[in-house]
């Protein structure tokens, strides 16, 4: 994958060429189909994602009741990012609502790489923080709608 590409991504847009270049060799391509399962929630994370094209849908099963959506990704999101807290495992599933392009790279990787260059892992893990501190707001808030209606429903 070109380095291109990267820049092109939210994440790591601005990032020195030197920096780049170590990404890119650290990245695999993958395209899904729609309806094509990207991960299965409680499955061991391993890999952080970025959509380069298409449309992906998180997804939650509570062990007790109905699947959430949680979100869905847009080109040039980040998902999967258990893998780079250091999970054990996913939290969610992702499903491939439209036929996607991924790049992917392993969590390990990607903390060896913010370990091996701090400069760049700094703007790396600031960057990526703000992202799942969006995802969670923007989650907390589609529980609050799904308890409000399941009050509300019960009233009636």
């Amino acid at each position: 994958m070109n380095r291109d590409t990267f820049n092109s991504l939210p994440l790591f847009k601005g990032l020195d060429t030197k920096h780049l270049n170590l990404l890119a060799k650290r990245f695999d391509s993958e395209t899904f189909g729609e309806g094509d399962v990207i991960f299965e929630q409680d499955a061991r994370a391993e890999r952080l994602y970025f959509l380069i094209s298409g449309k992906v849908a998180i997804r939650f099963k509570p062990h007790d009741g109905d699947v959430i959506p949680v979100t869905e990704i847009e080109e040039g999101g980040v998902f999967g990012w258990s893998a780079a807290l250091g999970r054990k495992s996913y939290t969610s599933c992702a499903v491939s609502i439209k036929p996607s392009l991924v790049l992917s790279i392993k969590g390990e990787d990607l903390t060896m790489l913010c370990e091996k260059h701090p400069d760049a892992g700094v703007v790396i893990l600031e960057r990526l923080a703000d992202v799942i501190a969006q995802r969670l707001q923007n989650t907390h808030a589609h529980v609050v709608r799904l308890l409000r209606d399941g009050v509300a429903t019960k009233a009636l």
